[in-house]
């Protein structure tokens, strides 16, 4: 377990760094924007394989701390895929699209899904631990982009909803029938 804290803790105190030390960052990014950015990304890289490392050290012996509904996981299905064409909506580059103007922040919105989703179909400690952070980290970096007062994208294009519609749900079709059961050893649709 404290592998998985202690991933969770380097890789959310990195990405805390804009709503907490909000200063301290735009100095960094001010001196050397691509020396910050790999400073950036190489500690979330640490706390990624820390986190990982750390889950399955953990999942075989993580007490069940709650019992998900018997609808949890067919949400979470749907859920998941919404989660991932939020993720795609975010990083393809490209003219914003209704997706984007409408939500904003595809990639919070796709983490707060996916989080969301993990957490209605597993109820053990382990789970709970990395789902419940990252679905605190959304919330909490959610409200902070409000009062940050961050515009809507506009709409340029709707293109690219159709390319990450389809982009989401082919990556979604190759993790819930392959990928997901090869990485993690749980098949969603077992």
């Amino acid at each position: 377990m404290l592998v998985l804290i202690a991933g969770l803790v380097v890789f959310f105190g990195m990405h805390l760094v804009r709503i907490v030390a909000p200063k301290f960052r735009e100095a960094q990014a001010g001196q050397n924007l691509q020396r910050w950015k790999n400073i950036y990304s190489l500690i979330s890289l640490v706390g990624v394989g820390l986190i990982i490392w750390g889950w399955h050290l953990f999942r075989g012996e993580a007490p069940e701390i709650y019992t998900p509904p018997s609808w949890g996981p067919h949400a979470a299905m749907v859920l998941v895929w919404l989660a991932l064409v939020m993720l795609f909506g975010s990083n393809i580059k490209m003219p914003a699209g209704w997706i984007k103007h409408l939500v904003k922040h595809p990639m919070l919105a796709g983490v707060f899904l996916w989080s969301l989703a993990h957490l209605m179909s597993n109820g053990d400690q382990a789970s709970l631990l990395l789902f419940g952070s990252f679905l605190a980290y959304a919330v909490v970096s959610g409200f902070a982009m409000i009062a940050r007062g961050d515009p809507h994208p506009k709409v340029i294009s709707p293109r690219g909803d159709i390319i990450v519609l389809v982009a989401g749900t082919v990556v979604y079709a190759v993790f819930v029938f392959w990928a997901h059961g090869f990485l993690f050893g749980i098949s969603p649709i077992a």
